[in-house]
């Protein structure tokens, strides 16, 4: 590894983290790269670069904070040769492989080529002009006073579905722990390739969701009878469409690589962080059902 980049959540302290990978990289002459606008506020020793330049010259995305700034960074090293290593600095942190303590070891690991690469899933959204990625999912979701998001879902260009609901969500199997899961929507592996179209709060008596390959090509169109809906993407907002607009919804296998270091499996991770519970008819002696209670 000749240099890694840092990105860091925007408000949350990451003086620890950044100093653990500065000396760690000190010691095996590695350049530390940051965002200008973020390592800026620290006043630390990373190169102040551009987010794209992060992206096209480090080896190893460095991701300090939660599972928002981790999407930010695959978004950084989507196509690009570097993977990204989560390191978890919120709550929850479901995309983060290793808490700040752990770092230095972990990225001696990497350095040593002592780790497995899982590529994930992006799919993106094109509307009004404009292509926006999203590694967890995109929505359409009901304004506040506009009415119901009323919204058909076309696959190979027929129609399959429509839902008049709070929201649409299409959910890659990295989002399925997110939003969709939420609205009721599967929990999916990582190792899946396919979108996962949930609707929240249908009204209606269709309310199931279904699971599209990636080889589909999918489209939301919204119906005449629906409000103007904004479309989030990663859960941040990004436009606005009204009945007419058609956005369509294109996956990309393997857009990012995410590190894993063999520490734990992805359904030991969703079970133990979203607190996935037994059915109360099996036993308390099922191997770690203890562990989540």
């Amino acid at each position: 590894m000749h240099s890694a980049g840092l990105v860091l959540h925007p408000q949350r302290d990451s003086m620890a983290a950044v100093s653990a990978v500065l000396g760690w990289a000190a010691k095996r002459n590695i350049e530390i790269l940051g965002i200008a606008g973020e390592v800026g506020r620290l006043d630390c020793a990373a190169v102040p670069v551009s987010p794209v330049e992060l992206g096209e010259r480090a080896d190893l995305v460095v991701s300090l904070g939660g599972d928002g700034t981790m999407l930010r960074a695959m978004r950084i090293a989507d196509g690009q040769r570097a993977p990204v290593l989560g390191v978890n600095l919120g709550k929850l942190g479901f995309l983060a492989e290793v808490d700040v303590p752990e770092l230095p070891d972990a990225l001696t690991a990497i350095d040593d080529h002592q780790f497995t690469i899982e590529p994930r899933l992006a799919v993106d959204a094109l509307f009004a002009g404009r292509r926006m990625t999203a590694f967890n999912d995109v929505a359409v979701v009901r304004v506040p006073g506009d009415g119901s998001a009323v919204v058909a879902v076309r696959v190979d260009g027929q129609p399959f579905v429509s839902y008049a609901a709070d929201a649409v969500i299409v959910a890659t199997p990295t989002g399925s722990t997110a939003y969709s899961f939420s609205a009721g929507g599967p929990i999916t592996s990582p190792s899946v390739e396919a979108l996962l179209v949930t609707p929240a709060a249908p009204h209606s008596a269709y309310s199931r969701g279904v699971v599209l390959s990636v080889h589909d090509t999918v489209e939301l169109e919204i119906l005449p009878t629906s409000g103007r809906l904004a479309v989030e993407v990663d859960g941040e907002v990004t436009g606005y469409v009204e009945p007419g607009d058609v956005i369509e919804l294109v996956a990309r296998p393997g857009a990012a690589r995410v590190v894993r270091l063999g520490r734990t499996t992805f359904f030991q991770r969703a079970r133990r962080k979203l607190r996935i519970s037994d059915s109360a008819e099996i036993p308390m002696t099922w191997p770690d059902a203890a562990e989540i209670l």
